[in-house]
């Protein structure tokens, strides 16, 4: 059985999401087990923005979704400690993500972790296809005071 890591934020979950992490099973064959880490809250700030839900409420949402098997919390400093944790045969990167894949098979080999790291290429395209789309719409919105009276 082949242990398959994809790793990101999972802020608003979005079509996309689950897409990527489909594509990241199928790199292991028909036994693969997925498994999911979720940056944490001060990564997510630290290289893209304040993440709209807390990191615990997004790692709860990932271990719903269909394709995941088990799903962790990375570790905030560094980020190959998880990967040593779980040992995956396979590292799926999304299409999204930008990781120089050499540099990042270097630093695995140099820590001792034998696993293949794959760039998924396929990509979900649709109107609201990312988390900063899906809050760009919401923040252009003109919504009525009253449609909230029970929020």
């Amino acid at each position: 059985m082949k242990r398959v890591m994809a790793t990101g934020t999972f802020d608003i979950i979005h079509s996309g999401h689950v897409f990527y992490l489909e594509e990241a099973k199928k790199l292991g064959g028909d036994d693969a087990r997925l498994i999911v880490v979720i940056a944490r809250d001060a990564t997510v700030r630290a290289k893209k923005r304040v993440p709209v839900v807390n990191e615990k409420q997004r790692l709860e949402v990932v271990k719903m979704l269909k394709p995941v098997d088990e799903a962790y919390l990375g570790h905030v400093g560094d980020i190959y400690r998880i990967v040593h944790e779980i040992k995956p045969d396979i590292i799926a990167i999304g299409p999204d993500q930008h990781f120089n894949l050499n540099e990042l098979k270097k630093e695995l080999d140099n820590r001792g972790i034998d696993a293949k790291v794959i760039k998924i290429t396929k990509y979900k395209k649709s109107a609201l296809d990312s988390s900063c789309k899906i809050i760009k719409k919401i923040k252009k919105m003109d919504f009525d005071e009253n449609i909230f009276k029970n929020c």
